[in-house]
């Protein structure tokens, strides 16, 4: 009997729900929520995430304050302009959309921006509050996944997760809020050893590595009944697929996520949620702690 297929988009909409709600009652306190995104550069894959996050916090009711800027933005007008949105009390939350052209200072730029306004969860300060298992604002990717859970009623204590990919925006802090929740969790890498028995040991599976020439999850890889998270996403003849070959795994595993339709949803849900706890947190709404 084949899996069941996690609906992202399905779960992505009734978190929106919610954020319109919430955006609706701090409206009522003269709160209007707004995101600042900056976009440096001219790269359509970019520019189509940006204006996809600006679409969504349209549909639920939050402002946006956009920023395009040339590739040869240096570090120094970065500088100003961070500091000018953390003082800029009507901005709630600040994204900047990564990769960066190479004479910025990727962890720089987001280590200056204000913890209050860091609805990616990227300033030390935050990540420090995720590890000690305080963080309100918490990483988007790595939360929506947590909600995804969540909405499926899949409990997570006691259950083996691998996780392959080690990065700042997904692994290391998929890691830490899957900790949170008494799984027993792997971290596994392109130096990992025996990737494949790794796999084959866990009851969750959560891929992000994007790169199908490096890397593809197949259905001899995870065990009878095992959960699969794709994170990964990857254009292959024209069309966007993930780490997993998904129609294979799905015979296999008791839950799969698609891509599209996703993980990559519940990453904008979530950034909407983190913008309204934001402006929550700027007049003193929600408890610091």
């Amino acid at each position: 009997m084949a899996g069941q297929r996690i609906d992202g988009t399905l779960v992505a909409n009734s978190v929106k729900d919610i954020v319109r709600e919430a955006v609706s009652e701090l409206k009522k306190e003269s709160i209007e929520p707004c995101l600042a995104t900056i976009l440096v550069g001219d790269d359509p894959a970019s520019a189509i995430y940006v204006k996809n996050k600006q679409k969504a916090c349209t549909e639920v009711g939050i402002t946006t304050k956009d920023h395009k800027l040339p590739s040869s933005f240096s570090q120094k007008e970065m500088n100003v302009l961070i500091d000018l949105l953390n003082r800029d009390n009507s901005v709630h939350g600040i994204l900047v959309q990564i990769p960066l052209p190479g004479q910025l200072n990727e962890f720089a730029i987001t280590s200056r921006i204000s913890p209050v306004k860091d609805v990616d969860c990227l300033t030390p300060f935050n990540i420090g509050l995720l590890v000690s298992n305080r963080a309100i604002l918490k990483p988007c990717t790595p939360s929506g996944i947590i909600e995804l859970f969540d909405y499926y009623k899949i409990d997570l204590a006691g259950k083996n997760a691998v996780i392959v990919n080690r990065s700042n925006l997904v692994g290391k802090p998929l890691y830490n809020l899957m900790l949170e929740r008494d799984a027993t969790v792997t971290t596994c890498h392109s130096k990992t050893r025996n990737l494949k028995e790794h796999c084959q040991r866990a009851d969750i599976v959560i891929t992000a590595i994007g790169d199908r020439s490096k890397f593809v999850l197949t259905a001899d890889m995870i065990k009878d009944g095992a959960i699969v998270i794709d994170v990964g996403t990857t254009r292959l003849d024209g069309r966007l697929v993930g780490d997993v070959d998904y129609e294979n795994v799905i015979k296999k595993a008791s839950y799969v996520t698609p891509v599209p339709g996703g993980v990559g949803p519940m990453t904008i849900a979530m950034l909407l949620k983190n913008t309204v706890t934001a402006a929550s947190i700027s007049k003193g709404f929600v408890p610091d702690s």
